[in-house]
Protein backbone atom coordinates (compact mmCIF):
# COMPACT_ATOMS: atom_id res chain seq x y z
CA UNK A 1 0.00 0.00 0.00
CA UNK A 2 1.53 3.71 -0.87
CA UNK A 3 0.92 6.24 1.66
CA UNK A 4 0.85 10.09 1.01
CA UNK A 5 2.13 12.21 3.99
CA UNK A 6 -0.76 14.97 3.40
CA UNK A 7 0.33 18.30 1.78
CA UNK A 8 3.95 17.87 1.81
CA UNK A 9 3.30 14.60 -0.40
CA UNK A 10 1.60 17.31 -2.98
CA UNK A 11 4.69 19.50 -2.98
CA UNK A 12 7.43 16.86 -3.07
CA UNK A 13 5.30 14.67 -5.44
CA UNK A 14 6.69 11.71 -3.75
CA UNK A 15 4.49 8.80 -3.06
CA UNK A 16 5.68 6.55 0.47
CA UNK A 17 5.49 2.62 0.79
CA UNK A 18 3.67 2.07 3.76
CA UNK A 19 5.17 -1.39 4.84
CA UNK A 20 2.56 -3.07 6.80
CA UNK A 21 0.72 -3.81 3.67
CA UNK A 22 3.60 -4.96 1.33
CA UNK A 23 2.23 -8.12 0.73
CA UNK A 24 5.20 -8.96 -1.26
CA UNK A 25 8.45 -8.05 0.95
CA UNK A 26 6.78 -8.17 3.99
CA UNK A 27 4.38 -11.74 4.44
CA UNK A 28 8.16 -13.50 3.70
CA UNK A 29 10.17 -11.66 6.50
CA UNK A 30 6.68 -12.23 8.91
CA UNK A 31 7.14 -15.64 8.11
CA UNK A 32 10.87 -16.06 9.18
CA UNK A 33 12.54 -17.49 12.40
CA UNK A 34 13.89 -14.13 12.86
CA UNK A 35 11.10 -12.22 12.88
CA UNK A 36 9.92 -14.33 15.98
CA UNK A 37 13.24 -14.21 17.25
CA UNK A 38 12.73 -10.41 17.51
CA UNK A 39 9.35 -10.41 18.73
CA UNK A 40 10.88 -12.94 21.67
CA UNK A 41 13.87 -10.80 22.53
CA UNK A 42 11.29 -8.19 23.04
CA UNK A 43 9.33 -9.55 25.27
CA UNK A 44 11.83 -10.76 27.16
CA UNK A 45 12.61 -6.76 27.80
CA UNK A 46 9.31 -6.64 28.55
CA UNK A 47 9.44 -9.22 31.27
CA UNK A 48 12.15 -7.36 32.44
CA UNK A 49 10.34 -4.46 32.89
CA UNK A 50 7.34 -6.02 34.84
CA UNK A 51 9.10 -7.95 36.94
CA UNK A 52 10.24 -4.32 38.36
CA UNK A 53 6.98 -3.11 38.46
CA UNK A 54 5.20 -5.05 40.25
CA UNK A 55 7.48 -6.00 42.89
CA UNK A 56 6.69 -2.56 43.84
CA UNK A 57 3.06 -3.71 45.12
CA UNK A 58 3.98 -6.65 47.02
CA UNK A 59 6.50 -5.09 49.08
CA UNK A 60 3.98 -2.13 50.20
CA UNK A 61 3.90 -3.54 53.78
CA UNK A 62 8.01 -3.41 54.12
CA UNK A 63 8.19 -0.25 52.87
CA UNK A 64 5.74 1.76 54.56
CA UNK A 65 6.84 0.08 57.93
CA UNK A 66 10.59 1.26 57.32
CA UNK A 67 10.06 4.79 55.45
CA UNK A 68 6.59 5.48 57.98
CA UNK A 69 5.03 5.94 54.96
CA UNK A 70 0.66 6.31 54.18
CA UNK A 71 -1.26 3.89 51.71
CA UNK A 72 -0.92 7.42 49.08
CA UNK A 73 2.55 8.20 49.65
CA UNK A 74 3.20 4.75 48.81
CA UNK A 75 1.10 5.10 45.56
CA UNK A 76 3.01 7.72 44.45
CA UNK A 77 6.22 5.93 44.14
CA UNK A 78 4.30 4.14 41.24
CA UNK A 79 3.02 7.70 40.14
CA UNK A 80 6.42 8.86 39.90
CA UNK A 81 7.55 6.26 37.58
CA UNK A 82 4.02 6.62 35.54
CA UNK A 83 4.59 10.51 34.83
CA UNK A 84 8.18 9.99 33.10
CA UNK A 85 7.55 7.15 31.35
CA UNK A 86 4.81 8.94 29.88
CA UNK A 87 5.99 12.10 29.39
CA UNK A 88 9.66 10.97 28.13
CA UNK A 89 7.85 8.47 25.74
CA UNK A 90 7.28 10.83 22.87
CA UNK A 91 10.82 12.27 22.86
CA UNK A 92 12.48 8.94 23.02
CA UNK A 93 10.48 7.97 19.92
CA UNK A 94 11.39 11.35 18.36
CA UNK A 95 14.82 10.18 18.92
CA UNK A 96 14.58 6.26 18.26
CA UNK A 97 13.95 8.00 14.60
CA UNK A 98 16.55 9.37 14.43
CA UNK A 99 19.48 7.07 15.82
CA UNK A 100 17.39 3.74 15.21
CA UNK A 101 15.23 2.21 17.38
CA UNK A 102 17.30 -0.72 18.41
CA UNK A 103 20.10 1.47 19.97
CA UNK A 104 17.45 3.34 22.02
CA UNK A 105 15.76 0.08 22.97
CA UNK A 106 19.41 -1.20 24.10
CA UNK A 107 20.42 1.63 26.19
CA UNK A 108 16.79 2.11 27.76
CA UNK A 109 17.01 -1.47 29.28
CA UNK A 110 20.16 -0.94 30.68
CA UNK A 111 19.23 1.82 32.21
CA UNK A 112 16.60 0.99 33.91
CA UNK A 113 17.80 -2.14 35.06
CA UNK A 114 20.67 0.13 36.89
CA UNK A 115 17.98 2.12 37.98
CA UNK A 116 16.10 -1.26 39.54
CA UNK A 117 19.19 -1.94 41.34
CA UNK A 118 20.06 1.22 42.59
CA UNK A 119 16.57 1.47 44.17
CA UNK A 120 18.14 -1.81 46.97
CA UNK A 121 20.52 1.87 47.98
CA UNK A 122 17.46 4.21 48.99
CA UNK A 123 17.91 5.10 52.47
CA UNK A 124 14.51 7.23 52.61
CA UNK A 125 11.14 7.60 50.68
CA UNK A 126 12.95 10.75 48.74
CA UNK A 127 15.86 8.51 47.65
CA UNK A 128 13.64 5.22 46.33
CA UNK A 129 11.24 8.16 45.01
CA UNK A 130 14.09 9.54 42.76
CA UNK A 131 15.22 5.59 41.85
CA UNK A 132 11.52 4.64 40.29
CA UNK A 133 11.71 8.09 38.17
CA UNK A 134 15.09 6.75 36.62
CA UNK A 135 13.51 3.58 35.67
CA UNK A 136 10.27 5.17 34.55
CA UNK A 137 12.81 7.07 32.24
CA UNK A 138 14.26 3.90 30.79
CA UNK A 139 11.53 2.12 30.70
CA UNK A 140 9.55 4.72 27.87
CA UNK A 141 12.18 3.52 25.08
CA UNK A 142 10.37 0.14 25.26
CA UNK A 143 6.79 0.36 24.29
CA UNK A 144 6.67 2.51 21.12
CA UNK A 145 9.39 1.78 19.21
CA UNK A 146 9.30 -2.06 20.11
CA UNK A 147 5.55 -1.44 18.69
CA UNK A 148 6.74 0.02 15.49
CA UNK A 149 9.58 -2.16 15.19
CA UNK A 150 6.78 -5.42 15.24
CA UNK A 151 4.72 -3.49 13.09
CA UNK A 152 7.38 -3.50 10.73
CA UNK A 153 8.43 -7.26 10.46
CA UNK A 154 4.53 -8.59 10.13
CA UNK A 155 1.56 -8.23 8.06
CA UNK A 156 -1.95 -7.33 9.33
CA UNK A 157 -3.53 -10.84 9.58
CA UNK A 158 -0.47 -12.08 11.58
CA UNK A 159 -0.19 -8.74 13.52
CA UNK A 160 -2.41 -9.80 16.59
CA UNK A 161 -0.47 -12.58 17.77
CA UNK A 162 2.76 -11.16 17.53
CA UNK A 163 1.71 -8.03 19.25
CA UNK A 164 0.53 -10.67 21.49
CA UNK A 165 3.23 -12.67 22.16
CA UNK A 166 5.12 -9.29 22.75
CA UNK A 167 2.36 -8.52 25.69
CA UNK A 168 2.56 -11.59 27.19
CA UNK A 169 5.55 -11.00 29.02
CA UNK A 170 3.48 -7.74 31.14
CA UNK A 171 1.86 -11.20 32.21
CA UNK A 172 4.90 -13.13 32.78
CA UNK A 173 7.09 -10.62 34.16
CA UNK A 174 4.14 -9.76 36.60
CA UNK A 175 3.99 -13.08 37.52
CA UNK A 176 7.79 -13.09 38.70
CA UNK A 177 7.27 -9.87 40.23
CA UNK A 178 4.83 -11.35 42.40
CA UNK A 179 6.77 -14.16 43.37
CA UNK A 180 9.63 -12.83 44.08
CA UNK A 181 8.30 -9.82 45.84
CA UNK A 182 6.43 -12.70 48.24
CA UNK A 183 9.50 -15.19 48.86
CA UNK A 184 11.51 -11.74 50.23
CA UNK A 185 8.82 -10.59 52.23
CA UNK A 186 9.60 -13.87 54.10
CA UNK A 187 12.74 -13.15 54.33
CA UNK A 188 12.46 -10.32 56.16
CA UNK A 189 11.28 -12.50 59.07
CA UNK A 190 14.66 -13.76 59.25
CA UNK A 191 17.09 -10.95 59.27
CA UNK A 192 16.77 -7.24 59.63
CA UNK A 193 19.77 -5.99 57.10
CA UNK A 194 21.85 -8.27 55.06
CA UNK A 195 25.32 -7.08 53.60
CA UNK A 196 25.80 -7.06 49.87
CA UNK A 197 29.03 -6.85 47.50
CA UNK A 198 29.18 -2.86 46.40
CA UNK A 199 25.49 -2.28 48.17
CA UNK A 200 26.57 -2.76 51.78
CA UNK A 201 23.81 -3.10 54.24
CA UNK A 202 20.08 -3.46 53.22
CA UNK A 203 16.87 -4.01 54.22
CA UNK A 204 15.81 -7.79 52.95
CA UNK A 205 13.01 -6.34 50.87
CA UNK A 206 15.69 -4.02 49.12
CA UNK A 207 17.05 -7.49 47.82
CA UNK A 208 14.15 -7.79 45.61
CA UNK A 209 15.28 -4.71 43.18
CA UNK A 210 18.51 -6.06 42.99
CA UNK A 211 17.42 -10.02 41.66
CA UNK A 212 14.67 -8.00 39.53
CA UNK A 213 17.25 -5.33 38.02
CA UNK A 214 20.24 -7.82 37.59
CA UNK A 215 18.87 -10.08 34.13
CA UNK A 216 17.82 -6.53 32.44
CA UNK A 217 22.01 -5.82 31.71
CA UNK A 218 21.87 -9.38 29.54
CA UNK A 219 18.39 -8.40 27.87
CA UNK A 220 20.05 -5.21 27.16
CA UNK A 221 22.68 -6.93 25.12
CA UNK A 222 20.62 -9.01 22.91
CA UNK A 223 19.73 -5.85 21.28
CA UNK A 224 22.35 -5.73 19.55
CA UNK A 225 21.23 -8.61 17.45
CA UNK A 226 18.43 -7.26 16.25
CA UNK A 227 18.10 -5.38 12.32
CA UNK A 228 15.99 -2.80 11.52
CA UNK A 229 13.90 -3.54 8.46
CA UNK A 230 14.11 -1.51 5.48
CA UNK A 231 11.80 1.49 4.97
CA UNK A 232 10.96 3.70 1.85
CA UNK A 233 10.31 7.06 2.82
CA UNK A 234 11.12 10.58 2.70
CA UNK A 235 12.52 12.75 5.59
CA UNK A 236 9.45 15.00 6.31
CA UNK A 237 7.05 12.01 6.65
CA UNK A 238 7.52 11.45 10.18
CA UNK A 239 7.30 15.09 11.13
CA UNK A 240 5.04 16.05 14.25
CA UNK A 241 3.55 17.77 12.17
CA UNK A 242 2.41 14.45 9.59
CA UNK A 243 1.60 13.02 12.96
CA UNK A 244 -0.44 15.84 14.23
CA UNK A 245 -2.55 15.98 10.60
CA UNK A 246 -2.89 12.01 11.10
CA UNK A 247 -4.65 12.41 14.47
CA UNK A 248 -6.98 15.41 13.58
CA UNK A 249 -8.33 13.36 10.88
CA UNK A 250 -9.13 10.53 12.83
CA UNK A 251 -9.85 11.91 16.18
CA UNK A 252 -12.48 10.19 17.11
CA UNK A 253 -10.76 7.06 16.32
CA UNK A 254 -7.43 7.97 18.40
CA UNK A 255 -9.85 9.26 20.99
CA UNK A 256 -12.13 6.39 21.63
CA UNK A 257 -9.02 3.94 21.32
CA UNK A 258 -6.83 5.75 23.77
CA UNK A 259 -9.13 6.68 26.45
CA UNK A 260 -11.02 3.36 26.08
CA UNK A 261 -7.28 1.31 26.89
CA UNK A 262 -6.61 4.03 29.15
CA UNK A 263 -9.93 3.76 31.59
CA UNK A 264 -9.24 -0.30 31.03
CA UNK A 265 -5.50 0.59 32.61
CA UNK A 266 -6.71 2.28 35.34
CA UNK A 267 -8.37 -0.82 36.35
CA UNK A 268 -5.67 -3.07 35.41
CA UNK A 269 -3.09 -0.91 37.16
CA UNK A 270 -5.03 -0.31 40.25
CA UNK A 271 -5.86 -4.29 40.94
CA UNK A 272 -2.45 -5.37 40.31
CA UNK A 273 -0.89 -2.78 42.90
CA UNK A 274 -3.09 -3.44 45.48
CA UNK A 275 -4.21 -7.27 45.22
CA UNK A 276 -1.37 -8.58 47.46
CA UNK A 277 -2.44 -6.00 50.29
CA UNK A 278 -6.94 -6.76 49.60
CA UNK A 279 -5.69 -10.44 50.53
CA UNK A 280 -3.78 -9.09 53.77
CA UNK A 281 -6.48 -6.73 55.20
CA UNK A 282 -9.21 -7.97 53.76
CA UNK A 283 -9.12 -12.27 54.59
CA UNK A 284 -5.60 -12.44 57.12
CA UNK A 285 -3.44 -13.97 54.36
CA UNK A 286 0.34 -12.98 54.76
CA UNK A 287 1.88 -11.74 51.72
CA UNK A 288 4.49 -14.06 50.59
CA UNK A 289 0.59 -16.34 50.48
CA UNK A 290 -1.46 -13.58 48.85
CA UNK A 291 2.05 -13.11 45.90
CA UNK A 292 1.66 -16.46 45.17
CA UNK A 293 -1.38 -17.07 44.30
CA UNK A 294 -1.65 -14.21 41.96
CA UNK A 295 1.66 -14.69 40.53
CA UNK A 296 0.66 -18.23 39.27
CA UNK A 297 -2.79 -17.05 38.10
CA UNK A 298 -1.14 -14.27 36.17
CA UNK A 299 1.66 -16.40 35.00
CA UNK A 300 -0.82 -18.78 34.02
CA UNK A 301 -4.01 -17.63 32.98
CA UNK A 302 -2.95 -13.97 32.23
CA UNK A 303 -0.33 -15.32 29.56
CA UNK A 304 -2.68 -17.92 27.96
CA UNK A 305 -5.45 -14.99 28.05
CA UNK A 306 -3.18 -12.60 26.10
CA UNK A 307 -2.38 -15.22 23.49
CA UNK A 308 -5.62 -16.11 23.02
CA UNK A 309 -6.95 -12.52 22.63
CA UNK A 310 -4.14 -12.13 19.42
CA UNK A 311 -5.42 -15.29 18.25
CA UNK A 312 -9.09 -14.36 17.63
CA UNK A 313 -7.86 -10.74 16.60
CA UNK A 314 -6.44 -12.01 13.56
CA UNK A 315 -9.21 -14.71 13.08
CA UNK A 316 -11.28 -11.67 12.87
CA UNK A 317 -9.90 -9.65 10.53
CA UNK A 318 -8.86 -12.77 8.04
CA UNK A 319 -13.08 -13.34 7.99
CA UNK A 320 -13.04 -9.39 6.77
CA UNK A 321 -13.64 -8.11 9.93
CA UNK A 322 -11.55 -5.11 10.26
CA UNK A 323 -12.53 -3.53 13.44
CA UNK A 324 -11.20 -7.47 14.91
CA UNK A 325 -8.93 -5.93 17.40
CA UNK A 326 -11.51 -3.13 18.39
CA UNK A 327 -13.80 -6.12 18.92
CA UNK A 328 -11.65 -8.14 21.15
CA UNK A 329 -11.36 -5.19 23.50
CA UNK A 330 -15.30 -4.41 23.79
CA UNK A 331 -15.72 -8.11 24.81
CA UNK A 332 -13.03 -8.51 27.39
CA UNK A 333 -14.01 -5.00 28.81
CA UNK A 334 -17.66 -6.29 29.37
CA UNK A 335 -16.39 -9.42 31.08
CA UNK A 336 -13.83 -7.32 33.04
CA UNK A 337 -16.69 -5.42 34.07
CA UNK A 338 -18.03 -7.89 36.16
CA UNK A 339 -15.69 -10.02 37.11
CA UNK A 340 -13.18 -6.93 38.40
CA UNK A 341 -16.53 -5.70 40.58
CA UNK A 342 -17.28 -8.82 42.05
CA UNK A 343 -14.29 -10.28 43.15
CA UNK A 344 -13.26 -7.85 45.63
CA UNK A 345 -16.33 -8.38 47.81
CA UNK A 346 -16.67 -12.23 47.76
CA UNK A 347 -17.30 -13.45 51.37
CA UNK A 348 -14.39 -15.74 51.71
CA UNK A 349 -10.96 -16.16 50.42
CA UNK A 350 -11.81 -18.99 47.99
CA UNK A 351 -14.40 -17.06 46.46
CA UNK A 352 -12.21 -14.18 45.50
CA UNK A 353 -9.49 -16.28 43.81
CA UNK A 354 -12.76 -18.59 42.03
CA UNK A 355 -13.63 -14.38 40.26
CA UNK A 356 -9.71 -13.52 40.07
CA UNK A 357 -9.14 -16.24 38.30
CA UNK A 358 -11.68 -15.39 35.72
CA UNK A 359 -10.92 -11.73 35.76
CA UNK A 360 -7.20 -12.42 34.94
CA UNK A 361 -8.43 -13.63 31.39
CA UNK A 362 -10.46 -10.61 30.53
CA UNK A 363 -7.76 -8.47 31.73
CA UNK A 364 -4.43 -9.94 29.75
CA UNK A 365 -6.68 -10.63 26.41
CA UNK A 366 -7.19 -7.28 24.73
CA UNK A 367 -3.51 -5.97 25.05
CA UNK A 368 -2.28 -7.71 22.18
CA UNK A 369 -5.53 -6.45 20.42
CA UNK A 370 -4.91 -2.62 21.37
CA UNK A 371 -1.49 -2.58 19.86
CA UNK A 372 -2.47 -3.86 16.88
CA UNK A 373 -5.24 -1.46 16.83
CA UNK A 374 -3.21 1.15 16.77
CA UNK A 375 -0.57 -0.28 14.34
CA UNK A 376 -3.30 -1.06 11.48
CA UNK A 377 -4.97 2.51 11.76
CA UNK A 378 -1.71 4.92 11.67
CA UNK A 379 1.16 5.01 8.94
CA UNK A 380 4.21 2.80 9.46
CA UNK A 381 6.80 6.47 9.80
CA UNK A 382 3.94 7.37 12.48
CA UNK A 383 3.87 4.44 14.62
CA UNK A 384 6.46 5.25 17.09
CA UNK A 385 5.43 8.95 17.82
CA UNK A 386 1.40 7.89 17.74
CA UNK A 387 2.57 4.71 20.02
CA UNK A 388 4.18 7.03 22.60
CA UNK A 389 0.99 9.14 22.77
CA UNK A 390 -0.77 6.09 23.19
CA UNK A 391 1.33 4.95 26.09
CA UNK A 392 1.83 8.62 27.54
CA UNK A 393 -2.15 8.35 28.18
CA UNK A 394 -1.97 4.59 29.36
CA UNK A 395 1.00 5.62 31.80
CA UNK A 396 -0.42 9.14 33.47
CA UNK A 397 -4.33 7.77 33.37
CA UNK A 398 -3.49 4.29 34.23
CA UNK A 399 -0.40 3.34 35.63
CA UNK A 400 -0.33 6.51 37.76
CA UNK A 401 -4.30 7.14 38.40
CA UNK A 402 -5.05 3.59 39.10
CA UNK A 403 -3.12 2.90 41.98
CA UNK A 404 -3.23 6.35 43.34
CA UNK A 405 -7.41 6.10 42.66
CA UNK A 406 -7.86 3.46 45.09
CA UNK A 407 -5.49 4.55 48.08
CA UNK A 408 -7.08 8.10 47.61
CA UNK A 409 -10.13 6.09 48.45
CA UNK A 410 -9.25 4.41 51.07
CA UNK A 411 -7.30 6.59 52.91
CA UNK A 412 -10.17 8.93 52.63
CA UNK A 413 -12.85 7.58 52.50
CA UNK A 414 -13.47 3.48 53.51
CA UNK A 415 -10.72 3.18 55.65
CA UNK A 416 -7.45 0.99 55.57
CA UNK A 417 -9.05 -2.27 56.36
CA UNK A 418 -11.80 -1.54 53.51
CA UNK A 419 -9.67 -1.25 51.07
CA UNK A 420 -11.77 -4.08 48.85
CA UNK A 421 -14.09 -1.26 48.26
CA UNK A 422 -11.69 0.53 47.04
CA UNK A 423 -10.88 -1.26 44.44
CA UNK A 424 -14.51 -2.33 43.28
CA UNK A 425 -15.51 1.04 42.95
CA UNK A 426 -12.43 2.09 41.00
CA UNK A 427 -12.99 -1.29 38.32
CA UNK A 428 -16.64 -0.59 38.15
CA UNK A 429 -16.53 3.30 37.19
CA UNK A 430 -13.23 2.36 34.43
CA UNK A 431 -14.69 -0.26 32.73
CA UNK A 432 -18.16 0.96 32.47
CA UNK A 433 -15.96 4.03 30.59
CA UNK A 434 -14.14 1.51 28.88
CA UNK A 435 -17.31 -0.07 27.56
CA UNK A 436 -19.22 2.90 26.49
CA UNK A 437 -15.71 4.39 24.57
CA UNK A 438 -14.77 0.94 23.19
CA UNK A 439 -18.62 0.71 21.69
CA UNK A 440 -18.40 3.98 20.33
CA UNK A 441 -15.55 3.40 18.91
CA UNK A 442 -15.90 0.54 16.72
CA UNK A 443 -17.36 2.55 13.62
CA UNK A 444 -14.93 5.06 13.47
CA UNK A 445 -12.28 2.46 13.95
CA UNK A 446 -13.51 0.88 10.44
CA UNK A 447 -14.17 4.18 8.97
CA UNK A 448 -10.79 5.28 9.44
CA UNK A 449 -9.29 2.07 7.71
CA UNK A 450 -10.96 2.57 4.65
CA UNK A 451 -10.31 6.45 4.55
CA UNK A 452 -6.48 5.75 4.88
CA UNK A 453 -7.35 2.20 1.95
CA UNK A 454 -9.47 4.68 -0.34
CA UNK A 455 -6.55 7.73 0.32
CA UNK A 456 -4.06 5.69 -0.85
CA UNK A 457 -5.42 4.07 -3.79
CA UNK A 458 -6.39 7.49 -5.31
CA UNK A 459 -2.87 8.29 -4.17
CA UNK A 460 -1.88 5.19 -6.75
CA UNK A 461 -4.38 6.01 -9.38
CA UNK A 462 -2.93 9.85 -9.86
CA UNK A 463 0.97 8.37 -10.11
Amino acid sequence: MVESCHGDARRANVIYVWPMDDSAGRANRSSSVYSWYVVGVLMLANVSAFVDRQILGVLVAPIKRDFAITDAQMSYLSAAFSIFFAVMGLPIARLAGRIGRRNVMAAGVALWSVFTVLCATARTYGRLFAMRIGVGVGEASLSAPGLSLIADYFPRERLGRAMSVYQLGIFFGSGVGYFLGGWISELTRVSDTWTLPVLGAIRPWQSAFVVAGLPGLLVALLFLTIREPARTQADGESSFRALRAHLARHRRTYFTHAIGFSSYAVVNFGLAFWIPTFFQRTYGWDAAAASRVQGLLTMSIGVGAVLLGGFVTDWLVRRGQTDGPMRVGLFAAIGMLATATSFPLMPSAAAAIACLAVMNVFAAAPWGAASAALAEVTPAPLRAQAAAVFFMLLGTIGGMGGPVIVAQLTDRVFGAESVRYSISLTAFVGMSIAVVLLAVGLGSFRASLAREETKTSNVVGTT
